[in-house]
C-alpha cells in the first residue's frame, strides 16, 4: 500500500467516523431539548449519514455514490422546504434526484463498476469559458429570482441569506453536471457549494435558533468542505491522462 492509498483510507475513516459520531452527538443533544420537530431533526440526521457516505465516494471515484446520493438528495431537498430554502428544494428534488440515474449510466459508460473507479476526465478552455458564463449569468439571475420570492429577510442592498442559496444552487447545479458526465472540475464547484451552505445555515441559525435540524447541516457541510478537497486532490490524478 503506497502513501497516498494510505491517506485516503485514513481520511475516508476520519470523515465517515467523525461525521456519524458529531451527527450522534447533536441528535441526542438537540432531540432532548427541542419542543418539537423531533421527527424532521432524526430524519435530517439520516440523511446526512447517507450523504457523507455518498460524497466520499463520489471522491474516490465509485459508483455507489448514486446509491446514497439519492436518499440524501430526497431528504435535504424535503428539509430545504421546511427552512423556506425554495432554490436549494427544487434544485433536490427536480434535478438532482433524475441526475443520480444519469450519473450512474455516465460513470458505467465510463468503466466504473463496483471495483473500479471511473475514468475521469477535464474541461477544455473552450469548455471551461462556456461553463463559467453558465455560472455567472444563472448565478445573477436566481439572486433576483428568488429574491422576490423571499419573505425572510429585510429590504437591504444585498440579501447575504438569498445571496448564499442563490450561490450554492448554481455551484450545485453544474457541480452535480460535472459530476455525473466525470469531469475534474466539478470539485472546484462542490468547495463552493460547501462553503455557501455552511454560511446559509449558519445565518438559519442566527435568525431562527429553534430550527433544530440547522446545526446538523452546518457541521454536514463543514466535513463536506474537508471530503471536496481531498476529492480534488484525487481526480486531479483520476483524471490527469483522460482527454476532454
Amino acid at each position: 500500500m503506497d502513501k497516498s492509498e494510505k491517506f485516503n483510507k485514513v481520511f475516508n475513516a476520519f470523515i465517515l467516523i467523525g461525521m456519524a459520531v458529531v451527527t450522534i452527538l447533536v441528535t441526542a443533544i438537540k432531540l432532548r431539548d427541542a419542543d418539537g420537530g423531533r421527527a424532521l431533526l432524526i430524519i435530517a440526521a439520516v440523511g446526512s449519514l447517507a450523504g457523507v457516505l455518498a460524497n466520499v465516494l463520489s471522491a474516490n471515484g465509485r459508483i455507489l455514490t448514486f446509491l446514497f446520493g439519492l436518499i440524501d438528495v430526497t431528504i435535504y431537498g424535503a428539509m430545504c422546504l421546511t427552512g423556506a430554502k425554495y432554490g436549494n428544494a427544487a434544485l433536490h428534488l427536480l434535478y438532482f434526484l433524475p441526475m443520480q440515474v444519469v450519473g450512474f449510466v455516465q460513470w458505467k459508460k465510463r468503466g466504473a463498476s463496483e471495483g473500479e473507479q471511473v475514468h475521469a476526465r477535464r474541461l477544455n478552455g473552450r469548455k471551461w469559458l462556456l461553463v463559467g458564463s453558465i455560472f455567472l449569468v444563472g448565478l445573477v439571475a436566481a439572486y433576483f429570482i428568488l429574491s422576490a420570492f423571499d419573505k425572510t429577510e429585510a429590504a437591504t442592498v444585498v440579501k447575504w441569506l438569498v445571496l448564499t442559496d442563490a450561490l450554492s444552487m448554481m455551484c450545485n447545479l453544474l457541480g452535480q453536471y460535472l459530476l455525473s458526465t466525470a469531469y475534474m472540475e466539478q470539485w472546484y464547484f462542490w468547495i463552493g457549494v460547501n462553503i455557501a451552505s455552511v454560511v446559509m445555515w449558519v445565518l438559519t441559525l442566527r435568525q431562527t435558533p429553534d430550527s433544530s435540524y440547522a446545526l446538523i447541516y452546518v457541521v454536514k457541510y463543514s466535513f463536506y468542505l474537508l471530503n471536496s478537497l481531498n476529492g480534488l486532490r484525487i481526480w486531479l490524478n483520476l483524471s490527469s491522462s483522460s482527454p476532454a
